[in-house]
C-alpha cells in the first residue's frame, strides 16, 4: 500500500498531521501556563502560534502569514464591565461555523459582536473528513488570512466615504466568567469586538437618519416586493471597488447590512454597510500545494501589487453583485475608481496601516502592505473596467411583486435600451433604465416576478443582446415586434402557456411550458 501512495501525500501527511489532542494553542498568552494577574490591563499574546511550520511545511503549504500569527503582540484584556460605558452583558451565542462568537448587550440597548480571530473549519467539512491530515490541512489554511487586517479597514473605508464597523482587538482572560455561555469557549483567545450594524437601536454616528438596519435577506425581500424600495447601486459599487482594491474576496450577501433611508418622494433607499473583513489582504498561493489549490479554486486570490483575477476576487459575491449593480453603466465604474484614487492617498494608506496593525506586526508587514495598496491603487481603473465587463455580460433586470411594464427598444446595432415602469400610477413611474451594447452584453434577463406585467420589444437591427423574458406566476402580456439579423432568435420567452397573452413575430423563440419552474427567482441567495 505504501508503495502506491503518492510521495507528495506522504510528505504532506508528515508535514501537517498533528498528534496533539488539540490542534490550537491552549492559550494565546506567551507566558501560559503562568497565571494572569487579576489587575492586568494587557497581555502579551499570539494570534495563533500553532500555525508555525518548518521549512518543508512552508515550502508545501506556504509561508502565508505564519510569522504574523506567531508574533507576540500586546493587547488589552477584555473587561465586560468597563469596555464600554455601562458595561456589556452576555446576550446569546453566535451561530458561525468557523468562529466562536457571542452577542453582547450594552445598557443603552446597543448590541456588540464578540468573536475569535482564529477559525476552526471543522464543522464546514463532511464528517468523513473531520479527522487526520485533511482536517489539519484545512485548518492550516487559516494562516493565509491576515489576523489583524480587519483593523486596517476602518480608516480606509472612512477615507473612501463608505460606512463601516470599527472592530477592536482584545485578549480574553483564562478565568473570565462574565460572558455567560460564551465564557468557556472564549477564554484564552484573541478576539475582536465591534458594534453590530442591525436593528434600530444601533443607528448611531454616520448612520443617523436611517430608519432601519437590516441584513441582505430582509432588504431584498422589501426590494422585490414593492417598487417603493430600491438599492443605492452607486454606493454599492463604491464599496465593491474598495473590496477589490483590498483583495477581499469573500463578499457574499451575508457580509452586508443595509441602512434604509426615507426619500423625499416617499420611497425607501437602501444603502450598503460592509462587515466581516476576515479575508482582507489574503495571502495563499506561496506554497506548492496552496498554489495548486488556488488554480483549482479561483476564489482564493492572493493580495499582490497587481490584481490576480477579478473573476476570482468577485466569485463569492456574484449573487449580490448581480442584484445590486444591474443599472450601473461603464462610466460609473470608471468615475468611481478615479474618485477612490484621489481619496485613498499615500498619507491615508500609511495612517490606516500603521494604526490598524499592532506595532510588532507593522514592523513585519507594514511597508509591504502599504506598497501593495499604492500599486493596486494605480491600476484600480483597469480593475474596475474588468469588473464592469464581467458584470455586463449577463444582466438581470427584476421587477417587483406589483405590476410593471418592461420596454425593450433595439435602437441600433450598438444600443438596446431597457426601461421598467410601474403600472397604474402617473407619478415617478420610471423604475429602471439602462443602455446595452451587444459588444459588452450578451444577455439581458427580465423577471416580472408577481403582478400582471407587460413586456414590449421593438426595433429592427443587425446586432442585439439576447432578451430573455420570465413573466412570473400571474397573467402577463408580451408583445415582440422586433427583428435582429442572423440565424438565432434573440427574444426568448419563458413562462407557462396558460398565463401568457402575447403577440410575437419571427424574432421570438417560444420556450413556454406546462410546468411552473420558469416562475422561480432566487430572492435571497438560498437557491444558488
Amino acid at each position: 500500500m505504501t508503495k502506491r501512495f503518492p510521495t507528495f501525500l506522504l510528505v504532506l501527511v508528515a508535514t501537517t498531521s498533528c498528534s496533539r489532542e488539540s490542534y490550537f494553542q491552549p492559550d494565546a498568552r506567551v507566558a501560559y501556563p503562568a497565571p494572569l494577574l487579576a489587575a492586568a490591563d494587557s497581555a502579551l499574546v499570539t494570534a495563533g502560534r500553532h500555525y508555525q511550520r518548518g521549512p518543508l511545511g512552508r515550502l508545501l503549504l506556504g509561508a502565508h502569514y505564519r510569522k504574523v500569527w506567531a508574533t507576540p503582540v500586546t493587547l488589552p484584556v477584555f473587561k465586560p464591565a468597563t469596555v464600554v460605558n455601562g458595561g456589556l452583558k452576555f446576550g446569546k451565542l453566535g451561530g458561525g461555523f468557523q468562529t466562536t462568537s457571542a452577542t453582547l448587550l450594552a445598557s443603552s440597548g446597543r448590541s456588540y459582536a464578540l468573536r475569535s480571530i482564529d477559525k476552526d473549519p471543522y464543522k464546514t467539512l463532511p464528517k468523513v473528513l473531520r479527522q487526520g491530515f485533511v482536517l489539519t490541512t484545512v485548518r492550516d489554511a487559516t494562516s493565509a488570512g491576515m489576523p489583524y487586517g480587519a483593523f486596517v479597514v476602518p480608516a480606509l473605508a472612512q477615507a473612501a466615504k463608505i460606512p463601516h464597523a470599527t472592530p477592536r482587538p482584545y485578549y480574553i482572560r483564562p478565568d473570565e466568567d462574565g460572558l455567560g455561555e460564551a465564557s468557556a469557549r472564549l477564554r484564552g483567545k484573541v478576539v475582536m469586538l465591534e458594534q453590530k450594524v442591525e436593528g434600530e437601536e444601533n443607528i448611531v454616528g454616520a448612520l443617523k437618519g436611517a430608519r432601519a438596519l437590516e441584513e441582505s435577506e430582509k432588504m431584498l425581500e422589501e426590494r422585490y416586493h414593492s417598487p417603493e424600495h430600491s438599492i443605492d447601486e452607486a454606493a454599492f459599487l463604491r464599496a465593491r471597488l474598495l473590496d477589490l482594491w483590498m483583495g477581499d474576496w469573500d463578499r457574499h450577501e451575508g457580509q452586508w447590512n443595509w441602512a434604509a433611508y426615507s426619500q423625499p418622494n416617499g420611497k425607501t433607499l437602501w444603502r450598503p454597510i460592509p462587515q466581516d473583513r476576515d479575508q482582507v489582504f489574503f495571502r495563499f498561493d506561496d506554497g506548492l500545494v496552496s498554489w495548486l489549490v488556488s488554480r483549482i479554486v479561483p476564489k482564493f486570490r492572493t493580495f499582490k501589487p497587481h490584481y490576480e483575477s477579478i473573476e476570482g476576487y468577485t466569485r463569492n459575491a456574484s449573487f449580490i453583485d448581480e442584484r445590486a449593480l444591474s443599472s450601473m453603466p461603464r462610466e460609473a465604474y470608471s468615475s468611481t475608481a478615479q474618485e477612490l484614487q484621489q481619496l485613498l492617498t499615500d498619507e491615508v494608506i500609511h495612517a490606516a496601516v500603521q494604526k490598524g496593525l499592532p506595532r510588532e506586526v507593522y514592523a513585519l508587514e507594514g511597508a509591504r502592505m502599504e506598497a501593495k495598496l499604492r500599486a493596486r491603487r494605480a491600476t484600480l481603473p483597469q480593475a474596475a473596467e474588468e469588473f464592469y465587463q464581467l458584470r455586463a455580460r449577463r444582466v438581470v433586470v427584476a421587477g417587483t411583486d406589483q405590476a410593471e411594464r418592461f420596454v425593450v427598444e433595439r435602437l441600433h446595432d450598438t444600443v438596446t435600451v431597457v426601461s421598467v415602469y410601474t403600472l397604474g400610477t402617473k407619478k415617478d413611474s420610471l423604475l429602471y433604465r439602462r443602455r446595452f451594447n451587444p459588444a459588452d452584453t450578451r444577455q439581458v434577463v427580465l423577471h416580472g416576478l408577481k403582478g400582471k406585467d407587460e413586456f414590449t420589444v421593438t426595433g429592427s437591427v443587425a446586432r442585439s443582446p439576447f432578451i430573455d423574458i420570465y413573466g412570473g406566476p400571474e397573467e402577463d402580456t408580451i408583445n415582440d415586434s422586433s427583428g435582429v439579423s442572423g440565424l438565432r432568435k434573440k427574444t426568448r420567452i419563458y413562462d407557462t402557456k396558460r398565463n401568457t397573452v402575447f403577440e410575437i413575430g419571427p424574432e421570438t423563440k417560444d420556450h413556454r411550458s406546462r410546468g411552473v419552474s420558469t416562475h422561480a427567482f432566487d430572492r435571497d441567495g438560498s437557491g444558488r
